[in-house]
């Protein structure tokens, strides 16, 4: 928001906490967050600006290197090399080591391990194909100009909700809000959503965060 705006002119004028502020707004539109949930994160009681700007960091570099991946890419597929690797964001093995890392002390996470370690191939295949059943019916939602407050779009976050806590772990609102923003932060999570259409991973996370908000 401007310091002031000159009523004659309309000219718009910023302070230096102004400036700052529109920078860290401009570096999480970088990473295609939507504004309202830009508006979300910044108002956040537990926001810490400098955290937020190593992570910002973490994942502007993540986009850099996917972007200078896919260039290298172009100039191969030009030569009639196979180039396919460049697409593959197939990182699940790492992305649980992080998770056990991170994670591995919570409850959500010792539950998860309980009651997933007898899960068969099957079973898994089946869960996540349950999984991408709902990113896709979000997608649909989105595509047919629902809005993330909709009633159609919060039956499907409860949906999304029940399907962990039914198969995974109890899936709080609050381990919910931070699942949605999980899937527009990290960009293993949001090329998965976004196979279904572009946005579907920010549409899901602006309606969590809508359900976890009531």
């Amino acid at each position: 928001m401007p310091a002031f705006v000159d009523k004659t002119t309309g000219y718009r004028f910023y302070d230096e906490k102004s400036f700052l502020r529109m920078q860290e707004i401009l570096f999480y539109r970088e990473l295609d967050f939507s504004l309202k949930t830009i508006r979300e994160i910044l108002s956040s009681p537990n926001y810490d600006k400098s955290k937020a700007l190593n992570e910002q960091k973490q994942l502007l570099t993540l986009k850099k290197e996917r972007l200078e991946r896919l260039i290298s890419a172009i100039d191969g597929a030009v030569k009639g090399e196979n180039v396919m690797t460049a697409f593959d964001n197939s990182e699940f093995e790492k992305y649980k080591a992080e998770a056990r890392e991170k994670w591995g002390k919570t409850d959500a996470y010792k539950e998860h391990a309980e009651r997933t370690k007898n899960y068969s191939k099957q079973k898994w295949n089946a869960l996540a194909e349950g999984m991408d059943h709902i990113m896709a019916e979000f997608a649909l939602c989105m595509r047919k100009d629902k809005s993330p407050d909709s009633t159609e779009a919060q039956n499907l976050v409860k949906i999304l909700q029940n399907h962990i806590t039914e198969n995974y772990y109890l899936c709080t609102n609050e381990i919910l809000a931070s699942l949605g923003q999980m899937y527009v932060a990290d960009e293993r999570f949001t090329n998965n959503i976004d196979k279904h259409a572009d946005g579907t991973a920010a549409f899901i996370c602006e309606a969590i965060a809508v359900y976890c908000s009531k």
